[in-house]
């Protein structure tokens, strides 16, 4: 059976096809002896007008003769002739065409000319086609593949023949398998066969792609693909793929994207180790496959970076694509230091970033840990970069970058762009280790203005909470204390300088570290507040005269509330300047705000404070607080103290739960003010451990308090301290007579000590005196400040109160 006649479509923008070009044929002195159709249709004779006619005496103007005789020469010299001439039509007009011209030799040797012509116009556009197509194959850059529907190769031109590196024709038949390696043959493939199957072309399609000859450098790609198929018939001819590498590109904006990832991702935070892991996370695997960040000790803390080369660094951040790979690094945590002569020593010796593009051929990064460098080797870890993390001119510490899953070694670029993210996250970390090192600061001086521990006292049980408005500063202008005073009492204080941050704070510990001073001198509650109201005046005055800016900004005033509690008498007494009032509750859970003279805030000067004394029943709970306790954003004081009152009158339940639920129920989580509140329950010395007496304004009066002391003291099981307790109670009884007058009142309380008491109507406070060795006097004081742990005076409504204390006997009983 015979094969079919294999038959091809022309191109339809072909101008010399045969349904498109005019043909004639010349025989050797020029007469028409054959004229097509098509010839007709261009230049408007039909056969019979031409047909053994020269055809030089009607289609050639006399301005193209010569033009006509020089390709005709042509012809018969070259035995053919292509070129542009112009002819004239039937209707007279020239008509530019495009020739071709080949001579045809018949059996006597004879010969005619085979003419083919088709407008100028056309011939110009197919020839640029033609030159378009051949440059594709020939001179573009971008590589070009032909495929059949098997996609096998047809065709390439000579960019991909550059980069396989074997002839443009050996490639035919062949498929993309033969050149390429791993999955990015199925992934192409299946792209094409697409194309194939549906006609949708393939526009600018990046994938990364390996070649067999060079399998270790990874390339990225862009593939444009389209379907061929025969203009006539619509058969499927094959698939045309434009493949442009892209790699430099691609890389290019890869790196772009880690730097705006970096820029994104790190510094989020204003902490030095989550700083440095972000670092580590954007590293990995964007760049490197395994990293470290090792920051110098003292940065870990902080503190400013030491110089110098034998500097212990602190691993701060690890990350790898492997789990491997972190048992090779040092851990997190761990302390070291890099040893002289390995890249990481050199880096921040130099401050240099260091590549090390072969890790097998260099020794240096072996001094450091020889096993754990030939483990490294062993999973495949091939090259190392080293940047140094420096930022405004200090070495913070060092990044370590590892490759060993990608085979492609670091280059000189990945150098750059290593440096680049390297020097952002240094910012970043510097940032963090400068607030870490005002927070620190701001830390410290919270320790120093607030109680750490309340001081230890009988008088009432404490509970508080303190919640600066800015909890990075740590510290505002808001202060609470506990100061035990003579005679078992202790004085309650809450204050609040207006403003908040350091400022305010620096002011607070001026005025909290007035207050105890006073509290030690045992003065009255609004007597404080006299004092404290003088010495806000005073600080505003030497910030007006310093010239303060806005850096510096002015004390407007402070409001407090000081309460003195007695446990002996359950009194409890207390004065306000401007400070919103205190809440008591009762042991029947009720509360209720006392009627306490509100008193201007401290800093407007000359106006006088009054001072209220309350009775409290044992156990009722005293809550002390600022105003930004109640007076939260859009809400009134009133509905501030129902909250309030809420959780305070909760049933019996442990003061640090009150004091929980307080801040729970009134505050958000971020207040905008700041808060100190102080919950006391009070307690009451029982009247076994109190004894009182008056004693008459006789010589017999020291006398009869030391019976009375010796007596008291052996009911209460203390007679190891009956013969020093005698002694001090002798001498300030004697005082009182001789200098105070009448009535003299001698207490004893039981208590942490023993508290020694003894009242006159005379307010002229006593104070020690150096004696002369010829003075029969002045030496009873001296006597008491040596046997006792404390003594002091303080005034009272009737006179004054001299006051000692003294340790209560080991094993006797206590109060």
């Amino acid at each position: 059976m015979d094969a079919p006649v294999p038959e091809f479509a022309e191109c339809p923008e072909d101008p010399f096809a045969l349904r498109r070009a005019a043909s004639a044929v010349l025989d050797e002195r020029g007469t028409v002896a054959g004229w097509s159709r098509c010839a007709e249709d261009l230049l408007g004779y039909r056969p019979q007008e031409v047909l053994g006619r020269r055809a030089d005496t009607f289609l050639l103007h006399d301005d193209d003769r010569a033009a006509a005789a020089g390709a005709a020469a042509a012809a018969r010299r070259d035995g053919g002739w292509s070129g542009v001439l112009p002819l004239l039509h039937r209707d007279g007009q020239r008509v530019e065409l495009g020739f071709r011209v080949r001579p045809v030799v018949r059996g006597d040797e004879a010969y005619e000319w085979f003419v083919v012509a088709a407008r100028a116009a056309e011939v110009a556009q197919w020839e640029i086609d033609r030159s378009v197509l051949e440059g594709l194959f020939r001179n573009s850059p971008i590589g070009l593949s032909v495929h059949a529907p098997d996609l096998s190769i047809l065709r390439i031109n000579r960019a991909i023949a550059s980069i396989s590196r074997r002839p443009a024709p050996a490639h035919r038949g062949l498929r993309m398998e033969d050149f390429l390696i791993g999955p990015d043959v199925a992934t192409i493939e299946e792209r094409l066969r697409r194309v194939l199957e549906t006609g949708r072309p393939l526009i600018f399609t990046e994938q990364s792609c390996r070649l067999r000859i060079d399998p270790g450098r990874e390339r990225v790609v862009s593939v444009s693909a389209f379907r061929m198929r025969d203009s006539s018939s619509g058969e499927v001819l094959g698939v045309t793929q434009m493949v442009e590498d892209v790699t430099d590109r691609h890389r290019a904006q890869h790196r772009l994207a880690v730097l705006n990832r970096a820029s994104a991702r790190i510094g989020t935070t204003l902490d030095v180790a989550q700083t440095a892991r972000e670092l580590a996370e954007v590293a990995v695997p964007d760049l490197a496959d395994a990293v470290s960040v090792d920051l110098l000790e003292p940065v870990t803390r902080g503190q400013d970076p030491t110089r110098g080369t034998d500097v212990p660094v602190h691993r701060t951040a690890v990350r790898s694509v492997v789990a491997a790979g972190l048992d090779v690094m040092y851990p997190v945590g761990e302390v070291f230091r890099f040893a002289p002569g390995t890249p990481q020593a050199q880096c921040l010796v130099e401050q240099q970033p260091i590549l090390e593009p072969d890790l097998a051929h260099s020794t240096g990064w072996h001094i450091q840990d020889p096993e754990r460098s030939e483990q490294a080797l062993r999973l495949g870890a091939h090259s190392l970069i080293v940047v140094p993390l420096a930022a405004r001119g200090l070495v913070l510490g060092l990044v370590s970058l590892w490759r060993a899953e990608r085979s492609e070694p670091f280059e000189q670029d990945d150098l750059l762009l290593a440096q680049e993210f390297v020097s952002r996250a240094a910012i970043c970390i510097d940032n963090a280790r400068r607030y870490t090192q005002e927070h620190y600061g701001a830390l410290t001086l919270q320790r120093s203005l607030l109680p750490r521990e309340l001081p230890e006292q009988l008088a009432v049980e404490v509970a508080h909470r303190y919640l600066p408005a800015d909890p990075a500063a740590g510290v505002g202008g808001d202060w609470f204390d506990v100061i035990p005073v003579s005679s078992a009492r202790v004085a309650l204080v809450v204050g609040d300088v207006v403003g908040h941050g350091l400022h305010a704070a620096a002011t607070m510990g001026r005025l909290r570290t007035a207050v105890h001073t006073l509290a030690n001198l045992d003065l009255a509650p609004d007597e404080v507040l006299s004092h404290l109201d003088d010495l806000v005046n005073r600080l505003a005055e030497e910030q007006e005269s310093a010239g303060g800016g806005p850096e510096s900004p002015q004390i407007i005033g402070a409001t407090c509330l000081y309460a003195v509690y007695d446990p002996v008498s359950r009194r409890c007494t207390m004065a306000r300047a401007g400070h919103v009032p205190p809440a008591v509750v009762g042991p029947d859970g009720r509360m209720t705000l006392p009627d306490l003279p509100a008193g201007p805030p401290l800093g407007l000067g000359g106006l006088p404070f009054e001072s209220a004394e309350l009775e409290l029943t044992e156990g009722s709970l005293l809550a002390l607080y600022t105003d930004g306790l109640l007076e939260v954003h859009r809400r009134d004081l009133d509905e501030g103290l129902a909250l309030l009152r809420g959780a305070l009158e909760q049933p019996a339940c442990r003061l640090e739960d009150r004091c929980k639920a307080a801040v729970e129920a009134l505050l958000p989580v971020h207040p905008q003010d700041d808060v100190a509140l102080l919950l006391a329950r009070t307690r009451a010395l029982p009247p076994e451990s109190v004894a009182t007496w008056e004693l008459p304004a006789e010589p017999t009066a020291a006398a009869e308090a030391r019976e009375l002391t010796s007596a008291t003291l052996t009911e209460w099981g203390q007679e190891e301290l009956a013969f020093t307790a005698e002694l001090v109670v002798s001498e300030l009884v004697t005082n009182a007579y001789r200098y105070g007058g009448t009535p003299i009142t001698l207490r004893l309380i039981r208590d942490r000590s023993l508290i020694c008491e003894v009242s006159d109507p005379n307010s002229t406070a006593p104070h020690l005196r150096r004696a002369l060795s010829t003075d029969e006097g002045g030496r009873g004081l001296l006597l008491v400040a040596q046997l006792t742990d404390r003594w002091g005076a303080r005034h009272t409504r009737e006179g004054k109160t001299v006051w000692t204390e003294l340790p209560l006997a080991v094993g006797g009983e206590g109060g």
